[in-house]
């Protein structure tokens, strides 16, 4: 696959309208899903794969000793009561367990080695065909017999609305730290769906990701939406072992189930923006969301 070498401009206008309409609507992608070519880690096939699924699995990407030191990382912070009471710790609902630790590769040097790792940032990096920077990282976590769901979204969709992301020139790359079982809440994604951009209905209120944190509804799709992609793509569930990866595009429909098991279920997951699509003014919200969220700091990772 060669490199993209057409010039894509920052858009002067919303061409991704969502939260503005009391009817949802279902657009069309307007850029590429692969921005790079053959230069990176990852294989022609497996990108060739990508850009028509939209994710990528990576059986191996951390060693046994790797995925220990990140284990013991994940332990530690979870009982540090000092943390928890950071606005960057979410809660579970009811159990008052942790949910995510935010900015995570900023709170840890562990999982900082981890982002400026090249198996981790150069696949970013070959997808997105240029220089990149975190504009989210975080740890989930999803205990035993607790963990709730993550309802269907598209993550651009509120990137779009609320950090003022232009463009689906974004990754995201979820590193498992358990083993991911069909009935643990593993990951689901519509393959496909990525190329078609559900708007959603409502109005973004003020100071809107307190809420969401914990349970989002605003920014969701609608259910004949969620039908229709259903309908066309279907539903994979990716499941594997400790120490793989899940990589996707910024717009794939996905979401996860709660974890009733006595299986817990945790990832660090890391969003890469590309530098040539840094954020601006929310498109469907009164300010932007805190960096910790949604970074304000464009510096590429080296």
């Amino acid at each position: 696959m060669t490199a993209l070498t057409t010039d894509f401009e920052q858009p002067t206008t919303d061409e991704y309208p969502t939260r503005k309409s009391t009817e949802p609507a279902l657009l069309y992608r307007r850029e590429p899903v692969v921005w790079g070519g053959a230069d990176g880690p990852i294989d022609p096939d497996t990108l060739a794969s990508f850009d028509e699924k939209g994710y990528l699995q990576v059986e191996e990407l951390l060693t046994p000793e790797e995925l220990e030191s990140c284990r013991a990382e994940l332990r530690r912070l979870s009982e540090d009561q000092d943390l928890k009471r950071d606005e960057r710790v979410v809660v579970e609902r009811k159990s008052d367990e942790v949910r995510s630790i935010f900015e995570v590769h900023r709170i840890s040097e562990v999982f900082a080695d981890l982002v400026r790792d090249p198996r981790v940032v150069g696949r970013a990096r070959q997808i997105l065909g240029s220089d990149v920077y975190v504009h989210q990282s975080r740890v989930n976590y999803k205990p035993g017999f607790t963990g709730t769901d993550f309802y269907w979204h598209s993550d651009f969709e509120t990137w779009h609305a609320e950090d003022g992301m232009p463009r689906m020139r974004a990754v995201s790359i979820s590193i498992q730290l358990t083993d991911n079982y069909p009935y643990n809440g593993a990951l689901m994604i519509m393959p496909g769906s990525h190329r078609t951009f559900v708007s959603c209905v409502g109005e973004t209120p003020e100071d809107h990701y307190r809420a969401s944190l914990k349970n989002q509804e605003v920014g969701t799709p609608d259910q004949s939406s969620l039908s229709i992609l259903a309908d066309k793509h279907g539903i994979d569930v990716l499941t594997g072992p400790a120490g793989g990866a899940i990589m996707f595009d910024s717009n794939c429909m996905h979401g996860s189930n709660g974890n009733i098991t006595p299986f817990p279920r945790s990832n660090v997951f890391v969003v890469f923006n590309s530098v040539e699509n840094t954020c601006g003014e929310p498109f469907a919200a009164p300010a932007p969301r805190p960096p910790f969220l949604g970074s304000r700091d464009f510096t590429p990772v080296v």
